[in-house]
């Protein structure tokens, strides 16, 4: 019966898609391949009980997750793994033979690299003199504001890849999208970098969940036209 159970949830996953699933029942599913002698259901919905939804389990601390009962170390790495894959899949897939993308569509494939991320992490996208993409990555990994630890890091990047314009996004994992005067600061001081490499800065977002705010369209410092 057990077994018969697992083949039906995984038919039906097949045959109508994730949609047609439960919260617990997705849950279920995915601790098939990390409980494969125990009946994840109730397991499932003692996670489902414990954190209230799939995206907080997802995104509960390792040592919450372990000690759930029926959760070891294997199913709570691969549940803490499942939004981070579901990052690299969307930026990898993302803006496939786009070759000059709109500013929006940029925005858009930044944040989703802090997607999955508790913490601060510093990201970068640079652009050719044809408006193609040439490089995005996360460039470090803590404070935007130690500008010193990565300035370096992007003007070795944009000789690299003879970068001529560039967007800077970081995060605020447990705040607002709204940027301190510390990153104004510090969004001033990388301005006055890439001025001397004659490299257009196109715009510093602050990302916060799945909200950001632009500081070139607020205006917000030196850098983007406010004196």
């Amino acid at each position: 019966m057990h077994f018969g159970h697992r083949e039906r949830l995984k038919k039906r996953f097949l045959k109508n898609g994730i949609e047609d699933l439960e919260p617990h029942e997705i849950i279920e599913l995915i601790l098939f391949w990390t409980i494969p002698r125990r009946d994840t259901n109730p397991i499932a919905h003692r996670l489902m009980e414990k954190f209230g939804s799939i995206s907080s389990i997802f995104d509960a601390p390792y040592k919450s997750l372990v000690e759930t009962e029926g959760i070891g170390e294997n199913s709570a790495i691969f549940l803490k793994m499942i939004p981070q894959l579901s990052r690299i899949y969307q930026e990898d897939k993302y803006l496939i033979g786009k070759k000059v993308p709109t500013l929006e569509e940029c925005y858009d494939k930044l944040l989703l690299k802090f997607h999955g991320r508790t913490e601060e992490a510093v990201a970068i996208m640079l652009f050719d003199s044809k408006g193609k993409i040439v490089y995005d990555g996360i460039i470090n990994k803590g404070s935007v504001n130690a500008v010193e630890i990565y300035s370096r890091k992007i003007v070795e990047l944009i000789s690299a890849y003879f970068a001529t314009s560039i967007i800077l996004a970081h995060n605020h994992p447990s705040g607002i999208a709204l940027p301190s005067r510390e990153d104004i600061r510090t969004t001033d001081k990388l301005s006055f970098i890439l001025k001397s490499m004659n490299v257009s800065f196109i715009d510093h977002i602050i990302v916060a969940d799945d909200d950001y705010v632009s500081m070139a369209q607020d205006k917000m410092g030196e850098a983007f036209g406010e004196k």
